[in-house]
Parts: C-alpha cells; structure tokens; sequence
C-alpha cells in the first residue's frame, strides 16, 4: 500500500455515498469509491460519481479523479486525490484489500456485497442484515433514527416517501414523464416555479412541482424509464445548498464512522 492510513471502500458514488466519503476523508481515511459506467445521480453538483462522466470533480474541498485500475486509484491516493473507478461489481476490492467496505448504493436491497468481502462490511440502508451480509448497518430513514449505527438487526424498510424538506415530501420529486433519453432544459441551482418545464423526454415534459431552487437534475442522455426519479425541487430557496453535501448524507456518513472506529477498536481488544 502507498499510504499510511486506513482504506475504505465505498460502493457508490451519488451524493449519499459522497457525504460518507467526505466524513471519513475528512476523518483521515483513505477512501476509494466505485461507480456504474453512466451514473443516474440526481444530485451531481455533491456527488463524486461526476468523475466518472467528466474524469474530475470536487465535492466541496476534496477532489476525485476516476481511476482506470487499482493501481491508478492507488497512485491518486497516494497524491491526496479520491479515486473514482467505473466498477459495478466492486471487482477491485481483491486488489485494494481495503480495510473497510461501505455499501452506499442505496438499490433498498443487496446488490452482492459479503460479509466477508472485507475485516469490517458495513450496509447503509434497507437490505442488509448485520450478522448476515454486514458487520454494522446505518439508518437511512430521516426523522429520529437517521444516522444510527445498528451492530444487530436490519434498517427500517424502504416507504417509498421521501423525507420533508420545507415542509413537502413527495412533491418535491420530479419524476420521468416517460421511457425514452432524459434531456435537461434547466440546470442544477435554477429558481423555478411550479408548472416550469425542466426536462424532456422525447415530446414529453417533466414540470417542476413547486416554486423552489433545482437542488438535482438528471444529465442529458441518461436512459430513463417512466417513473423514474429525474430531479429535485428545494422549496428552502436557497441555490448554496446545491453545492454542499446534505444534513442527510452528513449524518449517514457520521454513522458510518462511528461503525468503522467501533468496529475496529473492539477488533483490537483484549481478548479475555
């Protein structure tokens, strides 16, 4: 290894992963992320899977580069650069032999990860089990509970309601019009007012559900199926909240180091 620090290897790299990956880089970990080929990100401006689609991006203070190979995302490490590599599957944890594996793909179920896929596993979100497939889990559900380390037991399961932010829920979700290839017509940090048009799909437009700022917007060219979350409408108003990682992701990602510390400290203590 060509670093003096813990490894952690996140799967995913949309803005929930990238608020974990900020916590724990920021904490002094070295942390790794994979990615699928053409990200469906919503939030991009807070998200390090971007470097897959533009080779480099910075979320707040760190910067990412995608790396083509372990070898790569070891040398980037090695600069002080968070490697990004298009690896769905997470093949390359064989070679990076992290410390840690964090699953943030947040699909509500898993996707492979092992239990044995590293010394500490960790799933965030619905899906896992601690026991089963994870040494720890972390709760994704806003309200009391988000945030919190779970060493037994499962997360709360998917509702399928996002969260208030503002006072709305549901009605902040832009959402495909239809199948087809997503086209932008506005842009991540836009005001916009309940009724504007904010995307295509073919013929078919996606309107904004709210006065508030566009805090996420599909990029042109994703493949979309009808009914797919396409974009996010902030009704707070305030376009800084695009370029900053979320309470959400900041509170998962503190869980996550709570897990990864807890779990390596009683890794290391005295047996009796």
């Amino acid at each position: 290894m060509m670093f003096d620090r813990s490894l952690v290897l996140i799967r995913g790299a949309g803005d929930l992963a990238s608020g974990i990956g900020l916590r724990l880089w920021r904490a002094g970990f070295a942390v790794a992320m994979t990615e699928i080929a053409r990200p469906t990100t919503i939030r991009r401006s807070v998200a390090f899977s971007q470097a897959v689609v533009d080779g480099e991006c910075s979320v707040e203070d760190v910067a990412a580069r995608r790396a083509d190979d372990p070898q790569q995302a070891l040398a980037l490490l090695a600069r002080g650069i968070l490697p990004v590599l298009v690896d769905p599957d997470c093949r390359c944890r064989e070679a990076l032999q992290p410390d840690a594996l964090v699953d943030a793909i947040l699909a509500k179920r898993n996707l492979g990860t092992s239990v044995t896929d590293a010394p500490i596993v960790i799933g965030v979100g619905p899906g896992f089990t601690v026991g089963l497939d994870c040494h720890a889990a972390v709760e994704t559900m806003r309200g009391h509970s988000l945030g919190r380390v779970l060493y037994s037991g499962s997360p709360l399961p998917n509702t399928n309601v996002p969260g208030l932010i503002g006072g709305f829920a549901g009605e902040r979700v832009l959402r495909a019009p239809a199948d087809g290839i997503f086209s932008e017509a506005r842009s991540i940090g836009d005001r916009v007012r309940a009724g504007d048009v904010v995307g295509w799909v073919g013929d078919a437009p996606m309107t904004a559900t709210l006065d508030g700022v566009l805090r996420g917007l599909l990029a042109s060219g994703v493949r979309v199926r009808k009914g797919m979350k396409a974009g996010d409408v902030d009704p707070r108003n305030d376009p800084d909240y695009c370029c900053t990682a979320s309470d959400k992701a900041l509170a998962i990602g503190g869980g996550v180091l709570e897990a990864i510390l807890c779990l390596q400290n009683r890794s290391k203590a005295p047996k009796e």
